[in-house]
């Protein structure tokens, strides 16, 4: 039986030097669709909201109070925009990747599209891109200084406690990509495997499963790089 999914994200073209795999496709689809839905939802913006700015208003406002519950009002401001588009972007790829009949569009026989956060690099791109945007509020709350203080000081001990926290930071990327890709990787192989010898009903809990597991996945990964924010801007660690 041929395997349905592979842990290679399929190549598609080139462009110039770049490969477009499937993973990269289904990305920028999901951008799309980001855009089109926050235009269609703020295009008609009532005071009475209705519909889906109703639906998404919602959903902003309880974003906003969970982050504001953790930062404080002023960095809510900041970090809450960042955050809220890490779990819409992972979220709304976890549910593209379980439509009915998305991995079975073949494009020079490789499949069209794939579940974005089924490709390593997808999940580790977002991990990076986590990393340095917390590194980097870290500098601007903190100041270059304060921020080196975290790490390295004359103190042989809190300096070996600071290379400690570096490596961790290491653990951080590595935690965050594999916890992401693991999770929906190994949830594909297990529909794609269950849809294989059973064709109907029987797949139907284990695709209420993935949607749980595509939004607590987007809920998680959104919750950690808050709070990896919000611990590292904070001065009280730069007392060493």
């Amino acid at each position: 039986m041929e395997e349905a999914i592979v842990l290679k994200p399929e190549v598609l073209g080139y462009f110039k030097s770049l490969p477009i795999t499937n993973t990269l496709l289904v990305s920028w689809i999901v951008m799309v669709i980001l855009i089109i839905i926050a235009f269609l939802a703020g295009r008609k913006a009532k005071l009475v909201p209705s519909g889906l700015q109703n639906l998404f208003e919602l959903i902003l406002d309880f974003g906003y109070t969970t982050v504001l519950d953790l930062a404080g009002s002023k960095k809510a401001k900041v970090f809450f925009p960042i955050v809220m588009t890490f779990f819409l972007y992972i979220l709304f790829s976890n549910l593209l990747g379980l439509f009915p009949g998305f991995a079975t569009i073949t494009y020079h026989k490789e499949p069209l599209f794939r579940s974005m956060n089924s490709d390593l690099n997808m999940t580790l791109a977002l991990a990076l891109t986590s990393a340095v945007l917390t590194h980097g509020f870290a500098i601007y709350y903190l100041g270059i200084v304060d921020y080196l203080k975290k790490w390295f000081t004359l103190n042989p001990i809190f300096l070996f406690v600071g290379l400690l926290e570096l490596v961790g930071e290491v653990t951080k990327v590595v935690s965050l990509s594999f916890r992401l890709f693991g999770n929906i990787f190994a949830g594909e192989v297990v529909l794609a495997t269950v849809s294989r010898i059973f064709a109907f009903i029987v797949p139907l809990p284990f695709y209420f499963l993935e949607i749980i597991v595509g939004f607590v996945q987007a809920a998680v990964f959104m919750m950690l790089t808050l709070v990896f924010m919000v611990l590292l801007s904070e001065k009280h660690a730069a007392e060493h």
